[in-house]
């Protein structure tokens, strides 16, 4: 009986690493003409020849049959053409050994139920229809298999981009990967003056993201993305002076943001523990003023800690406020946050909490605006941010309103006098200032 030896191509190291994961779904967001599809025809291939026997499908998903054949035939041409037996109708390479490669459309979603499938790659992911996902996703029920979710970004209203951020955010089961041109060009997949040639002649919201793997900015997120990113340094090393924590509910996180005296994250802390553990970290990592999600559950939790504070002599500051979220409440939160975004008075590293701030969207309900995570997604860490945000200003009362319009009178600018913190948060924002109600 004849034996292959089976030697992996090369493949550069962000690259592997992204798409050979252990995680039965990898979600890998990438720069056009990154390696992302070499990758995954590669893992594809080992997922055939390394693990299927006679009658096991391994499926490669593409928007469309002429995407799907042009995979198919690179497959061909790559592959050494004694071991395997090709349809070039059906589009199928069948092994040896009995195992079968299969290069599908995702034009007609329901065409792709009925089969068992043992691993899938699903291409171009946010061109394909979400019930495309629902379909591949019941074909690896039996099998249990793994899949691989490419693409380059487009836009923030699709299901491959909620897939990705749940995959970021930490999902059980998920791995995230993200590869940009400048991956790439290290790599020597791209060259700089190609990626440099691309920015110059494409409209900069298409350049990020088919280069970058950035989102463009639909009008639909309350921060906007440019205020976002240019909100992004490093974590601060400095000692907190207010904390915000939002406790978990259900299948949430429970997170604590440590702001320091200039508003810059310094502390974060995300988990999912149970109620004990999670009073014990708060505890021990909180040693200043904090507010607390205290709404449902939250509110037992809050008392637990008013009390642990009152008892301990040597607090040094420790504190413990409680904030029950409304619909009402949680706007204004929202929308105080959204001016410490926009006018740069707040920092945090890139991660988690930047993913969140991303997928956050507004809509226009019959009470007015609200500002929600996009469905399915989380908002823990943003609004333990916003919960952070608000303890830092009422730890700053009493409080200047500066900023006056420009022709402003000298008795109307004597008459200018302090507001407090509370004011403030109640206060409605015009033109970049901050007015009393």
């Amino acid at each position: 009986m004849s034996t292959l030896e089976y030697t992996r191509p090369g493949l550069y190291p962000k690259q592997e690493a992204a798409i050979f994961t252990e995680a039965r779904y990898g979600i890998v967001e990438a720069s056009t003409k990154s390696g992302k599809t070499v990758g995954c025809m590669v893992w594809l291939t080992e997922q055939a020849i390394l693990h299927g026997t006679t009658g096991h499908s391994f499926w490669w998903v593409a928007p469309t049959y002429n995407q799907a054949k042009v995979v198919y035939r690179r497959l061909k041409r790559s592959l050494p053409r004694e071991i395997y037996t090709a349809n070039d109708s059906e589009l199928t390479l069948t092994f040896v050994h009995g195992a079968v490669i299969a290069c599908k459309t995702a034009d007609n979603p329901d065409s792709l139920y009925g089969e068992d499938v043992y691993a899938a790659v699903i291409d171009e992911a946010t061109r394909c229809k979400e019930d495309a996902w629902y379909a591949v996703r019941s074909t690896l029920t039996y099998t249990e298999g793994p899949v691989r979710i490419i693409g380059n970004v487009k836009g923030r209203k699709n299901w491959a981009y909620k897939l990705a951020r749940l995959a970021e955010g930490g999902k059980a089961g998920f791995h995230y990967a993200k590869i940009t041109a400048h991956d790439a060009i290290e790599a020597k997949i791209l060259t700089d003056e190609e990626v440099q040639d691309a920015e110059r002649t494409l409209p900069d919201n298409i350049f990020r993201e088919l280069y970058l793997a950035e989102p463009s900015d639909d009008q639909g997120n309350p921060f906007g993305l440019d205020a976002i990113a240019r909100c992004i340094k490093p974590m601060s090393t400095a000692t907190p002076v207010v904390w915000g924590w939002d406790l978990a509910k259900s299948v949430d996180w429970s997170v604590g943001c440590g702001l320091d005296e200039d508003g810059d994250v310094c502390r974060f802390i995300r988990m999912q523990e149970p109620w004990r553990e999670t009073i014990a970290i708060i505890v021990r990592h909180t040693k200043c003023a904090s507010l607390v999600d205290s709404t449902g559950v939250g509110d037992p939790i809050v008392e637990a800690l008013q009390h642990g504070a009152k008892q301990n002599d040597d607090s040094n500051g420790q504190r413990f406020d409680g904030f029950k979220f409304t619909s009402g409440s949680k706007q204004q939160l929202m929308e105080g946050l959204a001016v410490a975004i926009q006018q740069e008075r707040i920092h945090y590293p890139d991660g988690v909490i930047t993913s969140e701030l991303r997928s956050m969207e507004y809509e226009f309900t019959r009470t007015g605006v609200r500002y929600a995570a996009a469905s399915g997604l989380h908002d823990d860490c943003v609004m333990a941010l916003a919960l952070a945000w608000r303890e830092f200003l009422l730890r700053k009362q009493p409080m200047t309103i500066w900023g006056g319009p420009e022709d402003e009178t000298n008795e109307t600018r004597a008459a200018r006098r302090q507001y407090s913190a509370d004011e403030v948060l109640g206060a409605i924002h015009t033109d970049g200032m901050f007015w009393p109600e």
